[in-house]
């Protein structure tokens, strides 16, 4: 006779989340590590990885530097 099953599958795909994102930082640390072994500076400020992937805020700040440029905007 088997048990009634006590868990949702929402709380297992929380769990399962969770996990995935423990592994995820565990690498991002190990890699820091890495780079601080190897001399690498590689600071927030040069990448930031989000759920899309790598995000370059040289380009960010290039797009913003041209919005600046064109001047304020003017509402009617």
């Amino acid at each position: 006779m088997s048990g009634k099953k006590k868990t949702t599958m929402a709380k297992l795909k929380r769990e399962s989340k969770l996990r995935e994102h423990r592994l995820e930082k565990a690498a991002r640390k190990d890699a820091r590590r890495q780079d601080a072994a190897n001399g690498i500076d590689r600071s927030v400020e040069d990448v930031v990885v989000d759920e899309l992937g790598a995000v370059d805020l040289d380009q960010d700040v290039a797009d913003l530097d041209q919005v600046a440029a064109a001047g304020p905007v003017v509402a009617d």
